[in-house]
């Protein structure tokens, strides 16, 4: 006899009642299983969603901390952009400046600008041009020995005041009262130092590069002696009116291996009219000596780079 199942119904209009064979009863089996595995699966990825939600969330929270700390630091690194910016305008304008400056310094040097020379090399030579005039202006005598002085007797043929014969003027004087302070016009040694009553009177004589030499006549008294090396701008003896003199005078000469040149020119001489010597005196060779400075300042110039460049390394 085959397995069925009755299910009865009451309700008030009577009773009614089902039979289940044994398909439905399997088909009926076979829905509530679906339903449980389906209610299984909804339950689970109810589950993961809100697990997903949960993990979410905490991501969310993680990006806004990190696009804070990121706004923070974009914050500072536009400070920064900003600082540098800042930084890089005042250098171009200190850059500017320079290059102002330096253009100001070639032309008073009388170097030829180069607009696209790079600054570095402008600037080596600059350096080198106006290293060059130092040192040669203080090598060779320039500006005058004794301070605010009337020249009284120029450089040439004239009638000596005590003689009243015509004869070589070989210097020039300054009209100086007794005392004066002389002052080198160049760095040197001293040569001569030589007390006298007569002729050129109480005498001195410096050495100076090149074989140039000045000297000094009719003095008071010296402030130096033979064999001493003095500094442009040192004291080197005091004004008088020894020897054969008219009157309390400065006699200035300026000799060139030996030949007397006119002092006015050298008296004249400095940094602001440094081309006006090589007019005045165009029986020296001035290019040659110029180039001889010039090797001698560039070796110092490298030797001076180079003991910076292993001091620089020493230190770091």
């Amino acid at each position: 006899m085959k397995e069925r199942i009755t299910i009865s119904v009451s309700s008030v209009n009577g009773s009614r009642q089902f039979h289940l064979g044994r398909k439905s009863q399997k088909r009926l089996r076979l829905a509530g299983y679906f339903v449980l595995v389906a209610s299984l699966v909804t339950v689970g990825a109810m589950l993961y969603l809100v697990n997903e939600v949960d993990f979410a969330k905490v991501k969310q929270e993680e990006l806004e901390k990190q696009s804070y700390s990121m706004s923070e630091e974009l914050d500072v690194l536009n400070q920064l952009k900003s600082d540098l910016e800042s930084d890089l305008d005042e250098r171009e304008t200190r850059l500017s400046t320079v290059s102002d400056r330096l253009g100001e310094l070639e032309n008073l040097l009388g170097v030829s600008t180069d607009n696209d020379a790079r600054l570095e090399t402008r600037l080596d030579v600059a350096a080198i041009n106006s290293a060059v005039r130092i040192a040669v202006l203080d090598g060779l005598p320039n500006g005058s020995p004794v301070k605010n002085a009337r020249r009284s007797s120029q450089f040439g043929v004239r009638k000596h005041p005590v003689s009243g014969k015509k004869r070589m003027h070989r210097g020039l004087d300054f009209a100086v009262n007794i005392g004066t302070p002389i002052y080198a016009p160049a760095d040197g040694v001293v040569e001569t130092v030589r007390p006298s009553n007569k002729g050129s009177g109480n005498f001195l004589r410096l050495q100076h590069s090149f074989g140039f030499t000045s000297s000094y006549s009719h003095l008071k008294k010296f402030a130096v002696r033979s064999g001493d090396f003095v500094n442009k701008g040192d004291l080197i003896g005091y004004s008088g009116n020894s020897g054969l003199s008219s009157g309390p005078h400065l006699h200035y000469e300026i000799r060139f291996v030996g030949r007397a040149l006119d002092p006015s020119s050298f008296v004249d001489w400095g940094m602001d009219n440094f081309e006006l010597i090589f007019e005045k005196e165009r029986k020296i060779k001035w290019a040659s000596l110029i180039n001889k400075v010039e090797q001698r300042v560039s070796m110092q110039l490298q030797l001076s780079s180079q003991r910076d460049a292993i001091l620089l390394e020493s230190s770091s």
